[in-house]
C-alpha cells in the first residue's frame, strides 16, 4: 500500500477531517501506544497502520479495501 492510497482509504472511510485528526490524535495498542501518524514518521508500513485503525475504529472487513482489496463500486 503507497502513502497515497493509504490516505485515499483513510479519507474515503472517515472523512477529510475527521481522518486526519485520528492519524493525528487517536494513540492505538497495536501500533506500540502511538498515533498513526507517529507509527508511520518511525517506518511502520501504511498497510500495518491501516489495518490497526480499521481494527481500532471497528471498520468492518468488507470495508477494509485500500490494502490490496479492491474499492467499492459507486452505486
Amino acid at each position: 500500500m503507497r502513502a497515497s492510497e493509504f490516505k485515499r482509504a483513510v479519507a474515503a472511510e472517515f472523512g477529510e477531517q475527521y481522518g486526519r485528526a485520528l492519524l493525528r490524535d487517536l494513540v492505538i495498542d497495536e501500533l506500540g501506544n502511538r498515533t498513526c501518524d507517529e507509527a508511520l514518521a518511525a517506518g511502520a508500513r501504511e498497510r500495518d497502520v491501516w489495518f490497526a485503525l480499521c481494527e481500532a475504529m471497528e471498520v468492518p472487513v468488507e470495508r477494509r479495501y485500500g490494502a490490496g482489496i479492491p474499492e467499492p463500486r459507486p452505486r
